[in-house]
């Protein structure tokens, strides 16, 4: 379906397990998401047919008898749970996948269809990365360079925003953009104290999503697709657990926010960047790792008996978890056109 808008700038959240893009029309933000996966399911005249007919994004590969359909996005996971099979990943840990030969090409396929109908031709796209992993000095400078070419072939003007500052632009206008802002994606855990709009310590944890996706895999035979969509359709944190497979991904929940709060007290404990606030200021939670029903209370019981250095005004959800990392890169995009 065509855009019936046309934006002057585009926010783009390069997630490991999602892409979004946010883009105005008149005063209202609207999103469009995509998985960031695809399939490979075996070639027919009648599948091809049927997926135009539905008017499901698809690529054919090979030629003669060696072709397949490729499905990215959304729809890759059906497919995938169908046919009892991974879906395959662009990106792993936040970043390109260095195993998937495919992944450049099928992430310019998602952004291509989720910019479809826009007028490209120098349209700026502020795009997020990823911080380097907390006390590691790890080379980002691929995976950006590779996101911008592909931004660039697409006739588009790129931009880079750190993820985690793009959360504290989404969700804190109100605090003149000081304060915490976390993103708690599939591939990383992407955290930003920013003040006064000034990104002063960024890093990241490498204990996510998929993480909890493909330890609780291991544990109970699930494909990693199916503990995703448990995760996401009818997992609550600290709930009452019917079955082996939620407590199991509730185990592994704990694990990554203990992670991230450990994190988060060595970073703050030890930098010496940190500006004297004046007063404490805001932590907002974002992300799809982070929407489970009691994500924010358990991460806060956590958070507070770590004894954090930092004081905080309140610990809260983002608006939209799902959309505040691309909207904070339109807000950044918006503000320089």
């Amino acid at each position: 379906m065509k855009n019936s808008h046309h934006t002057p700038a585009i926010g783009l959240d390069v997630g490991t397990s999602r892409i979004v893009t946010a883009s105005r029309s008149g005063e209202d933000f609207v999103f469009k998401t995509q998985l960031n996966a695809f399939v490979e399911v075996p070639w027919s005249k009648m599948t091809e047919a049927s997926l135009k007919r539905e008017g499901v994004p698809y690529v054919v590969s090979g030629e003669n008898t060696g072709k397949t359909i490729i499905v990215p996005g959304n729809e890759s996971s059906r497919f995938a749970d169908l046919l009892q099979t991974e879906s395959r990943r662009p990106m792993n840990r936040g970043v390109l996948n260095p195993s998937e030969p495919q992944n450049a090409v099928m992430l310019k396929q998602l952004i291509e269809n989720l910019t479809e109908g826009e007028r490209r031709n120098g349209l700026p796209v502020y795009y997020s990365v990823p911080a380097a992993p907390l006390g590691a000095e790890e080379n980002l400078t691929y995976h950006d360079a590779s996101i911008a070419q592909i931004l660039r072939e697409l006739h588009c003007e790129p931009t880079p925003i750190n993820e985690g500052l793009a959360v504290v632009f989404s969700e804190l206008e109100e605090t003149n953009y000081s304060g915490i802002g976390i993103s708690f994606g599939g591939g990383l855990v992407n955290v930003c104290l920013s003040y006064l709009a000034v990104p002063v310590l960024s890093f990241s944890v490498p204990k996510a999503g998929d993480y909890i996706d493909s330890s609780a895999a291991a544990v109970t035979g699930a494909l990693t697709t199916r503990i995703r969509l448990a995760k996401e359709e009818s997992f609550q944190i600290n709930g009452n657990f019917s079955d082996k497979l939620h407590q199991v991904i509730n185990v592994y929940y704990d694990e990554v926010i203990r992670g991230v709060v450990a994190g988060l007290k060595e970073a703050f404990s030890n930098s010496r960047n940190i500006p004297k606030m004046g007063k404490p200021v805001p932590m907002v939670l974002s992300g799809s790792t982070a929407m489970p029903k009691g994500f924010r209370d358990r991460f806060e019981k956590l958070l507070r008996e770590s004894e954090f250095p930092l004081p905080l005004s309140e610990i809260r959800m983002a608006s939209s978890p799902l959309n505040s990392t691309a909207k904070g890169a339109l807000v950044a995009a918006l503000v320089e056109l």
